[in-house]
């Protein structure tokens, strides 16, 4: 047996029976798991911790639904069952906001642009490049984690967020084209500064 698994199950089942003592450690074992993947799609503090409260209500009411039995490490199925609640979560947040979020929408219109694969710039940190992704518009970057990240197709994509294929092809072009000019930018700053130090 997996270490951990008798008190993640034991966790499990306190939370089926709405006990607030195992509802608070399970709430603080995947909080910090939870802002990462909420702070993909939303820069705004504010918004991921509601959007990880959301997240967290919407795992509490469904947790009858995890069969831990079918798993041999508990922990790891409950953080990808967690994390496809969550990513959820962010996608009716970004569908609830869209019309008036940094005033950008998902848009039919250039259909046109192709799908380009970009380069990495491997002189960036992890933290750096994740930073660059939190300053896309928020129609750009939902369709960018859930492509990227998630590994979704345009067509599920589409289906998930209501728009066109092309739509998801375009935005994600953009995406890529905005998170190029940035993580650029980034990187001759950084140039700048190994120069002149």
């Amino acid at each position: 047996m997996i270490p951990g698994n008798t008190q993640i199950s034991a966790l499990i089942d306190g939370c089926r029976s709405n006990d607030r003592a195992s509802q608070k450690e399970l709430y603080y074992m995947l909080r910090d798991y939870a802002m990462k993947i909420c702070y993909r799609y939303q820069n705004n503090l504010e918004q991921v911790e509601e959007m990880m409260n959301e997240g967290f209500m919407k795992l509490f009411k469904n947790i009858h639904q995890f069969e831990e039995t079918r798993h041999a490490d508990i922990t790891a199925s409950l953080k990808g069952w967690f994390k496809r609640i969550l990513v959820n979560t962010c996608i009716d947040y970004y569908r609830k906001n869209a019309s008036y979020i940094n005033g950008q929408v998902l848009t039919e219109d250039t259909e046109e642009i192709a799908d380009r694969q970009e380069n990495g710039i491997d002189i960036l940190s992890y933290k750096e490049i994740i930073d660059a992704i939190r300053q896309l518009s928020p129609a750009y970057r939902t369709v960018f984690n859930l492509f990227i990240i998630e590994g979704l197709s345009h067509e599920e994509i589409a289906k998930t967020l209501g728009i066109s294929v092309g739509s998801s092809k375009s935005n994600l072009s953009k995406a890529r084209e905005n998170l190029r000019k940035i993580l650029t930018a980034k990187t001759t700053k950084n140039l700048y500064v190994a120069t002149f130090r």
